[in-house]
């Protein structure tokens, strides 16, 4: 397996009560990344750590590393805080759009495979605040309008039950499949992360074969929460059964990009917390691997729950 981390957790972070860490520059992240064993790939936040192409590009060259995506930020600027892609106003849209243009020409100039945007800011906060339908459209023709730039850079779409809004628009995978399929552009796939499947109440090992059987692509991210929060903590701490089940359904679709790590260490030692977190995502993946998957899906068909459940105690809990 190869992981990756997105690189904007290896500096300062900050909620609503709190800062966290101390600030660092891309170049030192990207040190840093270098350090955290077993992690080979960066996700940079274009357009605020990306900086000059070519300059970072040879420091990714100069460090060994790889990237896993250019992580397109449609929230941030003060103009897209209320919403981007979804909202009336064109100007604010084409603003949203622009960016993930940009993200694609950045990606194209330093070799990374792939965007990625989760547009988070697109919601709603009250009821009757938003027109539900001619904001899905508005949606659905920015998606359609970014995608087809630069085909050769496939898009891959984030969805997120809330946050920054109380409802975000792109809330389940299966929503998100909607969306791509409306759009219907090859070039397009869904981000996957695995705390925010479990915020919106689904199995993410059923969300990747919800994408798969729907020959859909797919990009994922790691972590793990409690399902009332996205708390980005260290995968398999809260969730183990279903974190093996999701390595398990990713090695039975031959998935072969990166792992990305999507958590934030927050009051913890940055080393330690992503040590602990690709040692455990790799060392879950391994396990995954240990499985006979014909023995399993072959009880699944004959349907005996309990004999997989003495498989699940034996080989996984190893009780």
């Amino acid at each position: 397996m190869k992981q990756s981390i997105i690189i904007s957790f290896l500096g300062k972070t900050q909620d609503r009560f709190s800062e966290y860490q101390s600030p660092t520059t891309t170049r030192e992240r990207l040190e840093l990344t270098k350090k955290v064993k077993g992690v080979t790939g960066v996700e940079m936040v274009y357009p605020y750590e990306t900086g000059d192409p070519v300059e970072t590009k040879a420091w990714m060259d100069e460090l060994g590393l790889e990237f896993a995506a250019i992580n397109a930020n449609i929230k941030k600027d003060i103009d897209l805080v209320p919403g981007s892609l979804s909202r009336p106003g064109k100007g604010v849209r084409d603003k949203a759009i622009s960016i993930i243009k940009g993200a694609k020409d950045y990606a194209r100039k330093v070799g990374a495979p792939l965007v990625t945007c989760c547009p988070l800011a697109d919601g709603y906060d009250n009821l009757f605040q938003v027109n539900y339908g001619q904001a899905w459209k508005n949606l659905v023709d920015g998606i359609a309008e970014a995608a087809a730039y630069l085909p050769e850079i496939p898009l891959f779409v984030e969805y997120k039950y809330n946050e920054t809004r109380v409802h975000c628009h792109l809330d389940s995978c299966a929503k998100t499949l909607l969306l791509l399929k409306q759009v219907n552009n090859p070039a397009m796939g869904v981000t996957l992360d695995f705390g925010h499947s479990l915020l919106a109440q689904e199995n993410p090992a059923q969300a990747m074969a919800l994408c798969a059987e729907n020959n859909i692509d797919f990009y994922l991210h790691t972590n793990d929460n409690d399902w009332k929060f996205d708390w980005d903590l260290i995968g398999g701490s809260r969730n183990f059964l279903h974190y093996v089940e999701f390595m398990f359904y990713a090695r039975e679709y031959n998935y072969d990009k990166y792992f990305t790590t999507d958590a934030s260490p927050r009051i913890f030692d940055i080393f330690e917390f992503f040590n602990i977190h690709g040692s455990i995502t790799e060392a879950v993946w391994n396990l995954a691997g240990q499985l006979d998957r014909k023995k399993y899906f072959k009880l699944m068909e004959e349907e005996k729950p309990m004999e997989l459940m003495k498989l699940v105690k034996e080989e996984i809990y190893r009780l």
